[in-house]
């Protein structure tokens, strides 16, 4: 009988990839009135929250043919977020790294279909934490554990490996289509990386220190329309700014515990006005400054009800200004939208 229970045990992990945490919020925690904005009446929204995706179901999205097989065998297993860490939408695809689920998820809302990748050939993945996305849709999956980038194709095949022996702790990528290049935030490096779009490297960014153009523990990069590099610099509780030649180009942000303070910031975002958007994972909340720096907005609070979160991470910010941040440990993405014309900086 124990053999037979550690074998049933065997099936279940490899067919799940690992086991939950935690369970979801109850489902009927995931609503929220159409009415939640930041800031509330009767101040003019600037940021509406849009809704909660914390499995491809939400979406629209049910296994692929052989995945229903597979049901059919071992009895049907709804997948759920486990702890998504970093977020990217194109299209009607999102994808979404999480290294609870030891995976990349991509979630196809048009096609209803979604797939879950745990392996990049025959290496597992063991902590992928964040994606980029680059030319003829190549995606870009750092794994901090591994220390590695693996590069997959439109078709998501595995084309490539980035394994430079310099590299220590990827914790963050973005790439600038302009230079053709990929940022790689090295938080055990403490420096930012710089790679061609094949791989090839192109120059680092910093060294460790509390001085201009340096790091502590940078976590996430984020790219704006101009090429400027903004860099979270977690333990130096500031975001730095680097111009395409990667010159210092300034600086915002202390440690405390005000607006405009941070305690952990995570993701960086920028929309289409230039607002600069900091994830706070210890304040569970997302700030909004302008291009110089100056505070303009909070939203979020702790909590696991919608527009609340526990301890988020990553941001990201499409085209028609939509924000997608990871909710980590209430295991699932939110999405907001920037109610455009602000007129702030």
């Amino acid at each position: 009988m124990a053999s037979r229970a550690c074998s049933l045990l065997l099936v279940a992990v490899l067919t799940s990839g690992c086991l939950p945490a935690g369970s979801p919020p109850p489902p009927e925690d995931r609503g929220a009135p159409a009415s939640l904005v930041w800031p509330a009446p009767p101040a003019r929204g600037r940021i509406r929250f849009i809704r909660a995706v914390a499995r491809p179901a939400d979406l629209g999205a049910r296994p692929s043919f052989w995945e229903r097989l597979g049901e059919v065998v071992l009895g049907k297993h709804e997948e759920w977020l486990i702890r998504p860490t970093a977020v990217i939408a194109k299209g009607s695809i999102l994808f979404v790294a999480d290294p609870g689920a030891q995976a990349l998820w991509i979630i196809d809302s048009q096609r209803g279909r979604f797939r879950k990748i745990q392996k990049a050939k025959a290496q597992l993945l063991v902590s992928p934490v964040a994606i980029a996305v680059g030319p003829d849709d190549r995606i870009y999956l750092a794994d901090s554990f591994l220390a590695k980038i693996f590069v997959f194709g439109a078709d998501l095949a595995l084309t490539g490996t980035i394994a430079d022996a310099s590299l220590r702790r990827p914790a963050g990528l973005a790439f600038d289509a302009a230079s053709n290049r990929l940022y790689v935030a090295d938080s055990a490096a403490h420096r930012i990386w710089i790679y061609a779009s094949d791989g090839a490297p192109a120059g680092a960014i910093g060294r460790r220190g509390a001085g201009e153009g340096e790091f502590n523990f940078p976590t996430h990069v984020a790219v704006d329309r101009a090429g400027t590099l903004y860099v979270a610099d977690s333990l130096g509780f500031r975001v730095q700014r680097f111009d395409r030649d990667g010159r210092f180009a300034g600086q915002f942000g202390r440690h405390g515990d005000s607006s405009g303070d941070f305690a952990r910031p995570k993701g960086v975002g920028i929309d289409s006005e230039g607002h600069v958007y900091v994830v706070d994972a210890l304040f569970d909340a997302v700030q909004i400054f302008g291009r110089q720096g100056r505070f303009l907005l909070s939203f979020g609070e702790r909590g696991v009800r919608p527009g609340q979160f526990w301890l988020p991470a990553g941001v990201f910010i499409d085209s028609q200004d939509r924000i997608y941040v990871a909710d980590a440990y209430n295991q699932r993405i939110q999405i907001f939208q920037y109610l455009a014309g602000g007129g702030d900086e």
